[in-house]
């Protein structure tokens, strides 16, 4: 009985089952149809990758190698000596991904973004509309506005095209012999490069008789004169060499101080700039081997002069500033005093005269075309107003950044008189080739230093910079110092042994593998901050498969974990794109190694 019924309830069993998957007769006659099933395989081959960067930046790589490795890339390094070099192999193609780093030295986010990304960027390999279109519109808003702007650049730029793949943010240190040097004097500042003429000896009374010995790693400079160069070799040394018309703090903010203006203002619709003077600054220029006044005041015409040769891509060969200033429309000379008066603030207190006049002994009684009629003591000054094509608040940081050097007009046009269109490197001498201030046959130093300190002359070893006594005479703005040394010593290990041994007084920017044995040196001291530079890999965009695949360049950005990074170094901090240390956007690109797997796939399916 139990058996019986056992077995009816197995039959019923089969039946229900069976009537779920129960073939019509078309079903039937299409599984005779169909091909015999063939199994997926999966390329699981390593995707071949060649990474490009400077021996320097050896620890980066071989972190980044052997991430990409554990993901499934088979990493080719390509590691050359120099930054020369470097620069040769990425001109040429010849990577997939390099080791890139961008420090924004004008303290603002369109520094950050625009040289870089642009389309016909200085440095820009990228041609993207979108990115253009943002990059502009982030320009003309404030910082309440731009913030989503940037952003919004951020998701575009990193995370949908995948044209770069952030490592990290670095702290900006420098390590100072306070034995030497009185260390309150040495500034750190986040964005502009080193100010020399504030730095003092504990011994004021060597002011005169020794140097202040610093040091840099490039010794060919590429430019002395301001808009033909924006890198390490020369931002720092025409930096010094030139007065702007306006300065960052330590900390980023737009000042006056130490500038070639007492005051500077916006009118309202933030278009219109206005500067006045100051008329205690004279150029300086080397004879026999020594500084000497000219007597040529530094004045508006000079001013005119040197930024609109800074915004015209064609003033000189091989200018690779003028990204930067493209935004200037015209630069004029104000000669109205009542004019300023009927003009408003951009904050809507007050007119642009009572701005100007703020703190001055002297208010404005006249202004005078000819500079060498300037006399602020009896209230004659002389007021430029710079117009730019459209709203743009960031300019004043461009302003402020070394390529707005004050240069002067008058030797400039007399040592430039070659053709621009049929300029001949091979015999064609520009103002500021450093060849002219090399020592040996070649030397006929040319350079007229509106700021603080003039180049005398330069070898392979070093660098011999001399006060400018046309500079602020009598003033604090006066350099403390009469000649500064800089030594070019390329190799790390070796700075830091100068530094330790008292043959630099001051290192800057010290890597910070090197950190606890400069914290270890009792007559060392350590300064540190975060910086405003980004370390990021940078895709090749013309002739390789990461040029075409965003997938492949996807892969790559998801391999790179920067908790890892951080760990090892212990002083990194997290990057999203350059902007990362001046906007806080809240994006962040976390590792995943999934994701990884899912665009390597993609991949190698289009292939």
């Amino acid at each position: 009985m139990k058996k019986s019924s056992l077995l009816v309830l197995l039959l019923t069993f089969v039946l229900v089952a069976s009537g779920c998957s129960v073939k019509t007769k078309t079903d039937v006659a299409d599984k005779t149809n169909e091909p015999a099933p063939t199994e997926t395989v999966t390329d699981q081959s390593p995707v071949d990758i060649e990474l490009l960067g400077m021996s320097a930046s050896e620890s980066d790589l071989n972190i980044i190698r052997d991430q990409l490795t554990k993901n499934g890339f088979n990493v080719k390094l390509n590691i050359q000596p120099d930054y020369g070099s470097f620069k040769a192999q990425e001109d040429a193609g010849n990577f997939d991904i390099a080791h890139s780093s961008w420090t924004t030295v004008t303290g603002n986010p369109d520094y950050a973004v625009r040289s870089l990304f642009k389309t016909g960027g200085d440095y820009s390999i990228l041609a993207d509309s979108e990115i253009d279109n943002l990059i502009d519109q982030a320009a003309t808003e404030s910082p309440e506005k731009y913030t989503e702007t940037y952003k919004q650049l951020e998701q575009l730029l990193v995370f949908d095209k995948a044209y770069i793949a952030p490592l990290y943010i670095s702290l900006k240190s420098q390590a100072v012999n306070k034995d030497i040097l009185n260390v309150d004097s040495v500034r750190l500042s986040k964005s502009r490069a080193l100010a020399w003429e504030d730095i003092d000896f504990n011994d004021t009374s060597k002011r005169d008789t020794d140097p202040l010995i610093l040091t840099q790693a490039a010794s060919v400079l590429t430019s002395l004169d301001p808009i033909k160069g924006n890198d390490g070799s020369i931002n720092q040394l025409n930096t010094n060499m030139y007065v702007r018309l306006i300065n960052l703090t330590d900390d980023d903010k737009i000042t006056s101080d130490g500038s070639l203006s007492y005051n500077h203002t916006i009118a309202e619709g933030n278009s219109e700039y206005y500067f006045i003077l100051r008329d205690d600054i004279n150029f300086a220029k080397i004879d026999n081997k020594k500084a000497v006044d000219t007597g040529e005041r530094v004045g508006a015409d000079d001013v005119i002069f040197s930024l609109d040769r800074a915004k015209d891509k064609n003033s000189v060969p091989d200018h690779r500033t003028y990204s930067l200033h493209e935004h200037i429309k015209t630069v004029e000379l104000v000669t109205d005093i009542a004019s300023l008066d009927g003009i408003k603030q951009s904050s809507g207190n007050g007119t642009i005269k009572e701005a100007l006049e703020a703190g001055l002994d002297t208010k404005i009684n006249e202004l005078v075309t000819d500079k060498t009629q300037a006399d602020n003591k009896a209230g004659k000054y002389q007021v430029v107003k710079l117009t730019t094509t459209e709203p743009f608040p960031q300019v004043l940081n461009y302003l402020a950044h070394q390529s707005a050097g004050i240069v002067s007009k008058k030797q400039v046009e007399s040592i430039n008189t070659y053709d621009v269109a049929t300029f001949d490197v091979n015999k064609d001498i520009p103002y500021g080739d450093q060849n002219t201030i090399t020592e040996g046959k070649q030397y006929n130093n040319t350079l007229y230093a509106s700021g603080p300190y003039i180049l005398s002359s330069k070898n392979d070893y070093e660098g011999i910079f001399l006060k400018n006594p046309g500079y602020r005479k009598g003033t604090s703005d006066e350099a403390n110092i009469s000649t500064v040394k800089v030594r070019f010593i390329a190799d790390t290990d070796s700075a830091l042994s100068a530094l330790r041994s008292s043959e630099i007084h001051l290192y800057y920017g010290v890597p910070e593998t090197k950190y606890e044995t400069i914290q270890s040196d009792s007559k060392l001291k350590l300064q540190s901050i975060e910086s405003n530079a980004v370390s990021y890999l940078l895709f090749n965009t013309s002739n390789r498969d990461v040029a075409k695949s965003e997938d492949l360049r996807k892969a790559v950005l998801y391999s790179i974990n920067q908790d890892e990074i951080l760990q090892f170094y212990n002083n990194k901090i997290k990057a999203v794109s350059t902007v990362s240390p001046l906007v806080k956007t809240g994006n962040e690109v976390i590792a995943d190694p999934a994701k990884v797997k899912e665009f390597l796939d993609k991949y190698k399916a289009s292939k």
